[in-house]
């Protein structure tokens, strides 16, 4: 995940390397190499939740040492790159079944499948950003949901206020993560920003327009108002987002076709979970580089 990367503010020192990388990690869950994003990140899982925050920290811790153990490139494993499915794995499990001790259990598990599955992505030059997390989230889902049903959270729908497009926005951002609380998803907001401006505005932004958009096509308002329709919007305009005003028009694109994969994903009853984000980014990546390669061809003539 690491198309972009910013690097800025480092936790200095030799005794706080591995801990660095660690918070890169999570920072990398929002695309952004930088401990200090990864910090807050960690700070608003805690807010919301005080096991989605400690299984997001053993996951990174499980997944990056995974990758040390099986020696892959040192470059990549201090980027963070080994770190982040594992810790959106680890919120997930935490939020699909109760705490229980089997369930700390699957963390660990879930943790390394996803950085072997990020390795398995990376040595193939295959931008899969959250995919490892999704597969490994829906193998999980499956394998509780056929042998042992009864690790299933059971809780009562989550009820939004009724809130403003920008409410609507920051929340998005906390929904990458699975936090509900718009506290959170102003530190999540912050945290990009501090690493990367121009992503962060973007990513508010592209939550707004694709919060309006379902709200036209009927999706209902409580789940627009808990950031549900905004989040995958979130991370496509932070893959897109830069200086040049065709930029906007990729992250445009990129969020309408997330919606639009949303929406089948609900239709055909699946855990749409990060892939619309996945499915549409590489889809306009396609598009991308088709138009660039017919405009290098067309000025080679």
């Amino acid at each position: 995940m690491s198309s972009k990367l910013s690097s800025k503010n480092d936790l200095p020192g030799k005794s706080t390397a591995f801990i660095s990388v660690i918070l890169k990690g999570l920072g990398q869950i929002m695309l952004q190499e930088n401990s200090i994003t990864g910090l807050l990140f960690l700070i608003g899982i805690f807010y919301g939740s005080i096991a989605m925050g400690f299984a997001a920290l053993l996951a990174t811790v499980c997944g990056t040492a995974v990758a040390y153990l099986l020696k892959y490139d040192h470059a990549e494993i201090n980027q963070g790159l080994y770190g982040f499915s594992a810790a959106l794995v680890g919120v997930a499990v935490m939020l699909f079944l109760k705490p229980v001790f089997w369930s700390w259990i699957i963390v660990v598990i879930g943790a390394v499948l996803a950085a072997m599955l990020q390795h398995f992505f990376i040595k193939r030059k295959i931008p899969a950003y959250t995919l490892p997390f999704v597969l490994v989230t829906w193998l999980i889902l499956f394998v509780c949901n056929l042998f042992n049903s009864g690790l299933f959270t059971v809780s009562a729908p989550a009820i939004a206020e009724v809130s403003d497009s920008l409410t609507d926005g920051f929340k998005s951002f906390g929904q990458v993560i699975f936090q509900s609380s718009l506290l959170s998803g102003i530190l999540f907001f912050l945290a990009v920003f501090i690493s990367s401006p121009i992503s962060a505005l973007y990513g508010l932004a592209a939550a707004i327009i694709s919060a309006i958009l379902a709200f036209y096509v009927s999706v209902p308002i409580n789940d627009i108002n808990l950031g549900l329709y905004g989040f995958n919007a979130v991370l496509c305009a932070i893959v897109f987002a830069g200086p040049k005003v065709k930029d906007g028009m990729w992250v445009l694109i990129s969020l309408i076709l997330a919606l639009v994969i949303s929406l089948l994903m609900l239709k055909i009853g699946i855990t749409k979970l990060t892939f619309p984000f996945v499915l549409a980014t590489w889809v306009t990546l396609f598009l991308k580089n088709k138009i660039f390669l017919r405009k290098s061809i067309a000025y080679d003539k």
